[in-house]
């Protein structure tokens, strides 16, 4: 069989065309379902069923005065979310808990996360932590977060004593 001149994506890529793919290798079996593959001396099937903690999405961005932080918090009651601050780092950790009014059996898709989740993002510049503010509106967080202005300089009187 003639070799056939490759495509400039297939050359520029490495991609090989479906007609060259060769797809005859072997899969090799999975363990049989309720055992767990041991690791390192640890059951991987009680591993994999310990529960997990999810990663928050969040969009940060900066005016001229702030640093704002926003995350999909939908389905979070306010009280299961905890927001740390600290001058260089803020970091979100809530808990979405799942309401079981459906069986799983009866379930055509499940995507949606449920569970504890948290996120940790460190900042551009230092912010004045004690004027910071989080408020909740429509299922999103929104965290302002005041930048500290280095250039303002204030005078001080000296008393005299």
């Amino acid at each position: 069989m003639a070799k056939e001149k490759r495509s400039f994506f297939e050359r520029l890529t490495g991609s090989v065309s479906l007609d060259e793919y060769d797809d005859s290798f072997e899969e090799e079996p999975l363990a049989p379902q309720g055992r767990g593959v041991r690791a390192e001396g640890r059951d991987l099937g009680s591993f994999l069923e310990e529960e997990s903690e999810g990663q928050l999405s969040v969009d940060v961005y900066q005016t001229p005065d702030h640093i704002i932080i926003k995350a999909v918090v939908a389905g979070v009651r306010p009280d299961n979310l905890d927001v740390s601050i600290t001058r260089d780092m803020v970091t979100i950790k809530g808990k979405r808990e799942e309401q079981k009014e459906v069986t799983e059996e009866n379930y055509f898709y499940k995507e949606l996360y449920w569970g504890s989740f948290s996120r940790t993002v460190l900042l551009p510049q230092e912010i004045e932590v004690d004027e910071a503010e989080a408020t909740e509106k429509h299922g999103v967080l929104i965290i302002k977060l005041p930048k500290i202005d280095k250039d303002r300089e204030t005078k001080l009187k000296v008393k005299v004593s």
